[in-house]
C-alpha cells in the first residue's frame, strides 16, 4: 500500500485528503476534548473519497496540555492550542499500525499557518522522516502542504461544498466555540470561498 493519510477530519487534512486521495486514513483518538466529532467528520470525508479509514485510540488525556485538554497551555507554548509532542506522537501511532499495513508514506496535512509550532516545520517532517525511514519498514513522511495556506489548499483540492461542510476545526470540543484559533481559520477560509460557514 502507497500513502496513509493522518486525518483530524480537520479542513486541512480533509483537503489533503481530496488533494492527494490516499489509500487510507487514520484518525487518532489520543484525548483530545473534539475526538468525538473529529472522528464523524474523518469519517465523513473517507466515505465521500471512498477510502478505507481506521480509527486508532491511545487515552493521552493526562499529558495534554492547551484548548485541546482540559488544562492551562503550558508556559513554552507558542499558541493556546499546543499540546506537547502532539504530531511526534500521532506519527508514531499512525506509524506503528502503517507498517503493519505495508503502508510506504504517511501524510501530514500540515499548512503554514502551522508554521508556529515547532512541529508544523519542515525541519521537523525531515527529522521525523528520517527517524521513521531508518526503522524496519523504511517508512516515509510527507507534508505536502507545508508551503501552502488552508484557501490554497482547499482551492487546489477541489473540495465539494457538502465535504467542506462536514470539517471539524474547533480545538475545545465536539461543538464549533468560535472562539479558538481553529474556528477563526475555518471561518477566515469560508469567508474567502464567499461561502457562510456552518454553525
Amino acid at each position: 500500500m502507497n500513502a496513509g493519510l493522518l486525518l483530524s477530519g480537520g479542513i486541512d487534512s480533509s483537503a489533503l485528503a481530496f488533494w492527494k486521495r490516499p489509500e487510507l486514513c487514520f484518525t487518532v483518538d489520543y484525548g483530545q476534548l473534539p475526538a468525538a466529532s473529529e472522528i464523524i467528520a474523518a469519517k465523513s470525508i473517507a466515505t465521500i473519497l471512498g477510502i478505507p479509514h481506521e480509527i486508532l485510540r491511545a487515552d493521552c488525556s493526562s499529558l495534554g496540555s492547551g484548548d485541546l485538554s482540559e488544562k492551562p497551555a503550558l508556559v513554552v507554548a507558542q499558541t493556546p492550542e499546543w499540546w506537547p509532542f502532539r504530531n511526534q506522537l500521532l506519527v508514531t501511532l499512525c506509524a506503528m499500525r502503517a507498517v503493519e499495513l505495508g503502508v510506504q508514506e504517511l501524510m501530514l496535512g500540515t499548512v503554514k499557518s502551522d508554521l508556529v509550532h515547532g512541529d508544523g516545520k519542515a525541519e521537523f517532517v525531515a527529522t521525523l522522516d528520517r527517524a521513521l525511514a531508518c526503522q524496519e519498514g523504511g517508512l516515509r513522511l510527507s507534508a505536502p502542504a507545508l508551503g501552502m495556506t488552508s484557501l490554497e489548499l482547499v482551492s487546489a483540492a477541489a473540495m465539494p461544498l457538502e465535504a467542506l461542510a462536514s470539517t471539524h476545526s474547533c480545538h475545545t470540543g465536539s461543538l464549533a466555540c468560535g472562539r479558538c484559533r481553529g474556528c477563526q481559520r475555518r471561518f477566515t477560509t469560508f469567508q474567502a470561498l464567499g461561502i457562510e460557514p456552518p454553525a
